[in-house]
């Protein structure tokens, strides 16, 4: 859909000529934020009484990001597979610490939505409510207003009323009861690191500096064409709260959607489609190329760092 209609001649010519030296820069500010956020999820693990190689968890952070590629959200599950791998750490406590990640990461994601929206309200407001939270409205308020949703939920909550009673009842005698509960206690124990960990403040420090690496990003990049290069910083807080709606879609990658985004937001600030989607091709094939690369290489450090944690308890 992003693409219908465009002139390909057009798009490859501005690939050709685009300024890659500002790409280069973007490279360089998604490895320090990628950095940083493998600094503070060690902040998140610490509490446990485990302490990862930082080299360990920024291996993991990107061979999550490449898993993310193949299939939508199974990064967060990889990384921890990995780094469960690697550092011999439970993996339901690792889960319980990327769900407090991707609960700042919609937070500040919301917070990024809502600044947008009060710096340019005439100009953008219209936009995201057309694009973003109208339809999500709309979409709720049909699910909410459907009988056929009020019965399913009524038969869902008995169901599991139905099925926590059995459980507790015969606790003693189903061996998974156990097993969640475990499961469940060590997901807990992974979140509660927040409110236990030694730094609260560099936590975060952290994470503003990895959104504004992510804004940065978005914004620098507008220097690779000139079609863009005149845009300010709110055209770059604006491309980063779509582009991050993007890349959270069920999509693979966020491809496609991520382009339809970035390219019809970047109109409003009278940029072509042409141009806007050059802009957001350049950026998201970066970003791609660069998960890739550096994913790969994870999962090459990974499997070297498990085969000689396996080697040293081998060893008599």
């Amino acid at each position: 859909m992003a693409f219908r209609g465009i002139d390909f001649a057009k798009m490859i010519d501005g690939i050709k000529k685009a300024n890659y030296a500002w790409i280069g820069v973007a490279i360089v500010l998604m490895l320090a934020a990628s950095f940083s956020r493998a600094y503070r999820w060690n902040m998140l693990i610490e509490p446990l009484g485990y302490k990862p190689k930082l080299t360990n968890t920024f291996w993991a952070v990107m061979a999550g990001y490449m898993a993310n590629l193949a299939l939508p959200r199974m990064g967060e599950v990889t990384r921890c597979g990995a780094l469960n791998q690697t550092d011999r750490i439970p993996l339901q406590t690792l889960i319980g610490t990327v769900i407090v990640e991707r609960t700042l990461d919609v937070i500040m994601l919301a917070f990024s939505i809502s600044l947008t929206a009060f710096l340019e309200y005439k100009l953008l407001g219209g936009f995201i409510y057309k694009n973003i939270v109208g339809p999500i409205l709309t979409r709720v308020s049909i699910l909410l207003s459907s009988a056929t949703f009020l019965i399913f939920a009524t038969v869902l909550i008995l169901a599991i009323i139905a099925s926590a009673i059995f459980i507790y009842k015969n606790r003693q005698r189903i061996a998974l009861f156990n097993k969640v509960v475990l499961l469940m206690a060590g997901i807990w124990s992974g979140m509660a690191t927040v409110f236990t960990m030694k730094n609260k403040w560099l936590f975060v420090a952290h994470t503003a500096f990895i959104w504004t690496m992510y804004f940065m990003m978005s914004y620098v990049c507008f220097f690779a064409i000139p079609a863009t290069s005149q845009l300010g910083f709110t055209a770059g807080l604006f491309t980063l709260v779509l582009g991050g709606i993007g890349m959270t879609a069920p999509v693979q990658g966020g491809v496609g959607i991520y382009h339809l985004l970035v390219s019809q937001g970047l109109t409003l600030f009278g940029i072509s489609a042409v141009d806007g989607l050059l802009y957001a091709t350049l950026v998201h094939t970066m970003q791609t190329i660069m998960m890739i690369l550096l994913g790969s290489i994870g999962f090459f450090v990974i499997f070297m760092e498990k085969k000689k944690n396996i080697s040293l308890y081998e060893t008599p």
